[in-house]
């Protein structure tokens, strides 16, 4: 499993940050990790080696127009912030929620345009399903992502290396997964989330299944009361909170 140190990485498709260039939506039940992952690979993130007991949660798939903002009404009760990898057609059909979203203190993470398999797709294709959902963001948010999740895990190391050189878009994947996508049922996400969780841990879900959203409160307090705290991908890996960079447009 491919872990990472905490590193200076920025992204994003046609921005640039700081002065430095950057940067039907139902997951199938084939959602797994690469078996390519390697060490010392800096485009290929799925946890995060950290002394501090924070783990990011991080939701797939959405924006959903029940399911995510009843999401988010749970994580500002409980003063969490969370990373939503969001599908571009889905941001440009809810833009008011992908904007809450943000405004909320949440960050967003770019998860291809219409949820493909990437890994069957040509570099032309896929830089199209990537570019256009971080213009999607950036139109709804005034940010472009700056990390990138593909569609079911189904993205190769070449691909992975290539999005990483061609857009500084670490591929972030992740180091739990409860299968709710599986839709087992709320107390059998939470209990798998608390079992199989750990100090720099990258949760997956997907906030377009209710059964994973009502396992939140069990979740996000059992979590609480181990002791962990809840981070963004950015601050997990040590960069600076999404809502703080400057980005602006950059054309060629």
């Amino acid at each position: 499993m491919r872990v990472t140190r905490r590193e200076a990485l920025i992204g994003g498709a046609g921005f640039a940050a700081a002065g430095l260039l950057p940067a039907a939506a139902e997951a199938r039940a084939m959602i797994a990790l690469p078996n390519d992952i390697v060490e010392r690979d800096a485009a290929t993130i799925t946890a995060v080696r950290t002394p501090s007991p924070v783990v990011a949660m991080t939701f797939d798939d959405g924006p959903h127009p029940r399911n995510t903002p009843r999401l988010l009404d749970m994580l500002r009760e409980r003063n969490i912030k969370a990373t939503f990898y969001l599908i571009g057609n889905r941001v440009v059909t809810w833009p008011e929620i992908a904007k809450r979203i943000a405004d909320e203190g949440h960050e967003i993470g770019n998860h291809s345009w219409s949820h493909p398999f990437l890994n069957k797709l040509g570099n032309t294709h896929v830089l199209n399903e990537i570019d256009k959902t971080t213009m999607a963001i950036w139109n709804a948010t005034g940010r472009p992502p700056v990390t990138f999740r593909p569609p079911y895990g189904a993205f190769t190391r070449a691909q992975r290396t290539w999005l990483h050189k061609g857009r500084k878009l670490p591929t972030v994947l992740w180091s739990v997964d409860p299968a709710d996508w599986r839709r087992p049922g709320a107390s059998v996400v939470a209990r798998r989330i608390l079992k199989h969780s750990h100090k720099g841990a990258i949760i997956l879900s997907h906030d377009i299944h209710r059964g994973t959203i009502d396992a939140m409160p069990g979740t996000l307090d059992g979590l609480a009361k181990r002791g962990m705290r809840f981070v963004t991908v950015s601050q997990i890996l040590g960069w600076p909170v999404w809502q703080t960079r400057r980005f602006t447009r950059v054309t060629s």
